[in-house]
């Protein structure tokens, strides 16, 4: 049976490529995407970052034409966290998309307060773009 899942979207006054081309970088990340974490590093088997349950394991998707940039986080107890993030042409701008899908176990009080960070973060990568 699906899970709940919330689409969470922002629009950026840029060309989606610009958006796109600065997004992809895993090490742009730390400046914009303060969910993913702290300390976000690289190491011979990819990319570490430091979670509240310790060290995790970050596989982003590989730079590519179409706007993906989704990433897996891979917590201290194993579990897999799959993070859908998109983004698309909107006009002269982009719209970028991440879709937060709701972890086994979560409560209604964690949930939103997940997507409010997640619009924090969408609000910091504008920022920083739109400057």
């Amino acid at each position: 049976m699906p899970t709940e899942v919330r689409h969470i979207s922002i629009s950026i006054d840029r060309d989606w490529r610009a958006v796109y081309d600065y997004a992809c970088l895993p090490q742009h990340f730390p400046e914009w995407a303060s969910g993913l974490g702290s300390g976000l590093r690289r190491d011979a088997q990819g990319w570490i970052v430091a979670a509240p349950e310790g060290e995790a394991r970050v596989r982003f998707t590989p730079r590519n034409d179409h706007g993906v940039l989704d990433h897996w986080v891979t917590l201290p107890s194993g579990q897999t966290v799959y993070i859908p993030l998109r983004v698309i042409g909107n006009g002269d701008g982009a719209e970028v998309t991440l879709s937060l899908i709701r972890q086994p176990q979560m409560s209604d009080a964690n949930f939103a307060r997940d997507v409010e960070w997640v619009l924090r973060d969408l609000r910091r990568l504008k920022a920083l773009l739109e400057r």
